[in-house]
């Protein structure tokens, strides 16, 4: 029998569940997310911009190529599609559709689309479009009903479904009424099956004014944190990739929890990661002469008869008095319980009284949920409001999902911002902060070290105001993670050598020599003796004559037979460490069949118990 605590997985790895999934409430996000791309072909989208700028073509090609490449690491079983209009050529299901160039179906992203889509960037990509799709006539009408096919053909469930249009035409009919008729009809026809619908306008000459046409394409915002229709068209890559990057993905909770504000009152919340530790992925052990995924299976087998053990047969225990107390998986469920899953308001507290030492795990994002509770938005914006203008935060019980033990955590209001382009930079909504018990809190005796004169402190300040900068941290990318990717995205897309990474977090040594000037001279003269030289390494420390200059041997670890007695009384052998349980047995002559700590302590405990 092993310890019944094994079931459970360590409160530490909650952050790690599974995207969009919650087994402590009656929500659950199933399928996969879906988009595709409905680019204009025609022959405005290929001129250059001014002072060299790439044409909206060529923006347009690079920003799908970034979104196929980070999917394909993020989430590599989502659906895109690259759909072209206005084209001479057609290609699309049945070739029902003219001027319509399906050029990858909905489907996985992979090596070949990205290649694909890398021919297209450029001069010779210009070429190539203007050879294999040159530009015709414009009927977004067929374009999206082109669209509603790809998405009805598919046979898999999918959760989130949106269509983004890129052009540079704000009346791309040319003020054909019955051409612009025939599109709104089929764009509200595709958002009553639940496809979103957005716009990436790009600049032209004279400017884009959505109120032409568009403004009834497209979807308006989910909710209030939802981006709705920009009203500047993008005039660079940067700003085009932000607005891409900000609608590409669903946004999808942790988890959805009612928040008691009173008896009787409940708000409907979602939990958000704001960040994850990114990981490199694991590999993927395949079989040899078919290169293909294997999968392992575990087996349990009774150690005296060799019978295959049913999870039902199998027990835990835990160790307690020399007896083994079993418990069932249901037992075990209902000593753990404390309460529902959710979040209780206990009451406020200034925001002074939250320190820096009080965050003791990433925080996670709290937002309101409408389409569980009518009226959520609304009550938790009032919450907010009152919370930011007072200056206090929310003392909550927070219990994430089943079986999980409370935790109380800090709710700090967080206003919503905005850039220059009305894209929003932070949500509105409220920072949970996980704070410690009193179990949680050390108290640690600071060292007692020299004291720095005041001269030497106050050329250090001049050092650290030399040196300020405001840190970001999205400004910093993780140079092992990238150069995996680029090696991965190399062998994949069959080029010469990966692209090489920019490593932001190595020291610009010459920046910083030009800005402190003397600075680090003056303050070693003040700090260090005049023969100091930090480069010299320290002198070997002479060995003593009674070591003999061999190498140090570990010293055996001795423990009595009555001690070890006293230990199986009480039901502390576990107490005792790996070696020292090895020298007892070897001391008693017991032969054990493995090293492992458990089996030492039940062979110790039988001999000796006999």
């Amino acid at each position: 029998m092993a310890e019944w605590n094994a079931y459970y997985r360590n409160e530490d790895e909650e952050e790690e569940q599974e995207e969009g999934e919650q087994s402590g409430g009656d929500y659950k996000i199933t399928g996969r997310d879906s988009l595709v791309f409905l680019v204009d072909a025609s022959k405005e989208m290929f001129i250059k911009g001014e002072d060299g700028q790439p044409s909206n073509f060529d923006m347009t090609m690079q920003v799908v190529r970034s979104v196929y490449t980070s999917k394909i690491i993020s989430s590599h079983r989502d659906l895109m599609a690259l759909v072209f209009f206005g084209t001479e050529q057609s290609k699309n299901p049945r070739n029902s559709f003219k001027h319509v160039y399906v050029y990858h179906d909905l489907d996985e992203p992979g090596a070949k689309r990205v290649q694909d889509v890398e021919a297209l960037r450029g001069g010779k990509g210009a070429q190539l479009a203007a050879e294999t799709m040159g530009s015709g006539e414009t009927s977004l009408g067929d374009a999206l009903w082109c669209c509603a096919n790809l998405y009805s053909d598919i046979k898999l469930r999918l959760s989130h479904k949106r269509l983004m249009i890129f052009t540079c035409r704000d009346e791309p009919h040319g003020g054909n009424s019955t051409k612009d008729r025939q599109a709104r009809t089929k764009a509200g026809d595709l958002k009553e099956t639940g496809v979103v619908i957005d716009l990436m306008h790009l600049m032209k000459p004279g400017g884009f004014d959505v109120s032409l046409f568009f403004c009834d394409i497209v979807s308006p915002p989910e909710d209030e944190s939802e981006l709705g229709l920009q009203l500047e068209p993008c005039n660079k890559l940067e700003d085009l990739q932000k607005r891409v990057r900000a609608k590409e993905q669903k946004k999808r909770a942790m988890a959805r929890l009612k928040l008691c504000l009173g008896e009787g009152i409940n708000v409907a919340v979602g939990i958000y990661a704001t960040a994850v530790t990114a990981r490199k992925p694991g590999a993927i052990r395949l079989y040899r002469e078919t290169n293909e995924p294997v999968r392992s299976k575990t087996r349990t087998f009774h150690t005296q008869t060799g019978s295959l053990l049913l999870p039902s047969e199998i027990k835990k225990a835990q160790v307690y008095g020399r007896k083994k107390i079993v418990m069932e998986k249901d037992e075990v469920d209902a000593i753990k319980k404390f309460y529902d899953p959710g979040l209780l308001l206990i009451g406020f507290k200034p925001m002074e009284k939250l320190k820096v030492q009080h965050h003791i795990r990433p925080a996670v994002f709290l937002y309101p949920e409408e389409d569980e509770v009518k009226g959520s938005a609304c009550l938790f914006s009032a919450l907010l409001t009152k919370c930011s203008e007072r200056n206090v935060f929310a003392l909550c019980r927070y219990i994430s999902r089943r079986n999980y033990p409370p935790r109380f955590v800090a709710l700090v209001p967080q206003k919503e911002e905005v850039d220059e382009g009305k894209v929003q930079i932070t949500p509105p909504g409220f920072n949970v902060i996980f704070l410690p018990y009193a179990d949680d809190i050390r108290t640690l005796d600071a060292p007692q070290c020299p004291v720095a004169s005041q001269t030497s402190v106050d050329k250090m300040k001049e050092i650290v105001s030399k040196l300020r900068f405001k840190y970001r941290s999205d400004a910093f990318e993780n140079p092992v993670i990238q150069q995996h990717y680029r090696n991965l995205e190399a062998l994949a897309l069959d080029l010469m050598a990966p692209e090489e990474i920019d490593d932001l977090i190595m020291p610009k040594v010459d920046q910083i020599d030009n800005r402190l000037g003397p600075l680090v001279q003056d303050f070693k003269d003040l700090v260090y003796p005049a023969d100091y030289n930090p480069e010299t390494k320290p002198a070997a420390k002479r060995k003593t004559a009674n070591t003999g200059g061999g190498a140090e041997k570990k010293p055996k670890v001795e423990v009595s037979e009555d001690e070890l007695k006293a230990h199986v009384q009480n039901g502390t052998m576990a107490k005792l460490t790996v070696p020292a349980l090895k020298e007892a047995c070897k001391h008693f002559g017991i032969r054990t069949t493995g090293t492992k700590k458990q089996e030492l302590i039940d062979a110790l405990i039988g001999h000796l118990g006999s």
